[in-house]
């Protein structure tokens, strides 16, 4: 049995913990007795997943035979043709240098315990598939076998296990060979949610499910959008001097606008400051009010091809009976991704895709909006969402922006395509069951929490210096936010965070007052 990398205790008080107890503190509860006595937490003491260790014989064995069967159309051509390739690469090609162990923000977190390894899911898989798929003779295949055994240990462990990496990608960035654990642990998900509905109920049935069957993955109706949207573009017009009005189901738009369902629940300044470019800029745009229409999230790039697919399907379908010259994607990076690169490979688009980045760049640098650099008078950092940056490979149109536009910008350290993950990448940001969101705070967002900090090190101390993370994509925004709640930062260090949009239309002159309130941030 692994031994768990928690320790029983309660965690300190928010306001207890200072700046070396940030870097320091990776003590994480246990569940409780009576959880522990239901739930499955044998791999490390963490449960994402909720797994009921209480199963009788017939139910044991037929998880192990879903898992056999899973593990043999994972290497299939006919149902793997997507990934099977770069699977395969990875797999059969690592030298076991560990070269990629040193990138991985999560492993050096968690005081580089072993099953965090980025080559440990790997070296498991690898094993199942030289023993149990790979053609050899039977004496080597014996000699491959090295006492990999498929038990419902194996599996449940595994199943939690790939639930300890963020696909952030930066292994494969230092790998001297290019491969990529991630799509190993992503293709281990996979395997799970399609073979043995075996997935985080956040991401599969408050996520995937209910977009499709509501719209959202906030579980908001078009009704209620279209209704939340029209009291925020009242209210801020009364604090800024400017209407937006927000255009719906315009067939024949230049731009086809898909955001994040929960911009307009948590930060609706975000896709209002984007529709005030739109509108100065003189752009035609629209949203759409079909079910799945204005929400771009898509959680099934994280841990399932079918759901992946039937979303995408459907927002392509959506662009093209509106008669749209483009889609243009909103602050979110798995949404980009799946948009621009992945699309390719499942529903082969007819219509061109713009990320926000670039599109909020030509606005900007157009002459067709006049700007004061000088309302963004205050210490700005840049987190690069690793879909964004490493995956989809989007570096400098939003540097140019905040060099541009923020007298004060600076970068974290490392940056760009070496950032560090904000700790809520590949769904983690809304994953928050049992403790895994202790998890989340002290070891998968330790990394990115330290960054923030140093990137203000000079004024950290002074309360009166407002100081923002400009984090483009909704997803880090979520996870920064917890992590800024949940370190006290906000009212520490006045530590605040918001999108890209935000901070452009900030310094607009001919609005009457800054889209940005520190007090509301």
């Amino acid at each position: 049995m692994l031994e768990p990398v928690v320790s029983k205790g309660t965690s300190q008080k928010n306001n207890e913990i200072d700046s070396k107890e940030i870097l320091d503190n990776t003590s994480i509860s246990l569940l409780n007795d009576d959880l522990r006595k239901v739930v499955d937490d044998s791999l490390d003491g963490v449960v994402s997943l909720g797994l009921t260790k209480s199963k009788t014989e017939n139910e044991i064995a037929t998880i192990l035979e879903k898992f056999r069967t899973g593990l043999n159309n994972l290497f299939s051509k006919e149902s793997n043709w997507t990934f099977l390739k770069p699977l395969l690469l990875t797999l059969e090609t690592c030298v076991k240098c560990q070269t990629c162990s040193n990138s991985c923000p999560i492993y050096e977190s968690s005081g580089f315990l072993e099953i965090y390894r980025p080559t440990f899911r790997a070296e498991i898989l690898r094993r199942l598939y030289s023993t149990y798929i790979k053609n050899s003779h039977p004496i080597i295949k014996k000699i491959r076998e090295r006492g990999i055994e498929i038990n419902f240990a194996l599996v449940f462990r595994l199943a939690e296990l790939s639930y300890r990496c963020s696909l952030c990608r930066r292994c494969s960035q230092s790998c001297p060979l290019g491969l990529d654990n991630s799509v190993i642990t992503r293709e281990i998900r996979k395997m799970f949610s399609q073979e043995l509905g075996i997935a985080p109920k956040d991401l599969h049935e408050r996520g995937t499910i209910q977009h499709l069957a509501k719209g959202s993955t906030t579980g908001m109706t078009p009704e209620i959008v279209r209704d939340n949207v029209e009291f925020v573009e009242k209210d801020l017009e009364e604090r800024i001097g400017y209407r937006v009005e927000t255009k719906w189901d315009d067939s024949g738009a230049d731009v086809l606008l898909f955001q994040n369902a929960g911009e307009f629940l948590s930060w609706p300044e975000n896709p209002l400051s984007l529709s005030i470019l739109m509108d100065l800029a003189g752009i035609k745009w629209t949203l759409s009010s079909d079910l799945v229409g204005y929400d771009g999230v898509n959680y099934g790039l994280f841990y399932d091809d079918v759901q992946l697919a039937k979303i995408l399907q459907k927002h392509f379908s959506i662009a093209k009976k509106l008669g749209v010259k483009r889609i243009v994607v909103g602050e979110c990076g798995h949404s980009t991704k799946v948009f621009k690169i992945i699309s390719d490979r499942l529903v082969c688009p007819e219509i061109p895709v713009e990320d926000a980045m670039t599109f909020i760049e030509r606005i900007v640098f157009s002459g067709k909006i006049k700007f004061d650099p000088e309302r963004n008078f205050f210490p700005v950092t840049l987190h690069d969402p690793c879909n964004l940056v490493r995956n989809v490979g989007i570096l400098e149109p939003q540097r140019r922006i905040l060099r541009c536009l923020a007298p004060k910008f600076r970068e974290m350290t490392p940056n760009g395509f070496w950032n560090y993950c904000c700790g809520g990448g590949s769904g983690f940001a809304v994953m928050s069951s049992y403790n895994f969101n202790e998890w989340k705070m002290k070891v998968s967002g330790k990394k990115k929490i330290s960054q923030i900090i140093d990137a203000f090190k000079n004024e950290i101390e002074d309360t009166n210096i407002p100081k923002i993370v400009c984090a483009p994509c909704s997803n880090c925004k979520g996870q920064i936010r917890d992590l800024l709640n949940f370190y006290s930062l906000k009212e520490r260090f006045s530590l605040h965070f918001c999108g890209l949009s935000e901070l452009v239309v900030n310094c607009i002159p001919e609005l009457k007052e800054p889209i940005i309130d520190f007090s509301i941030l």
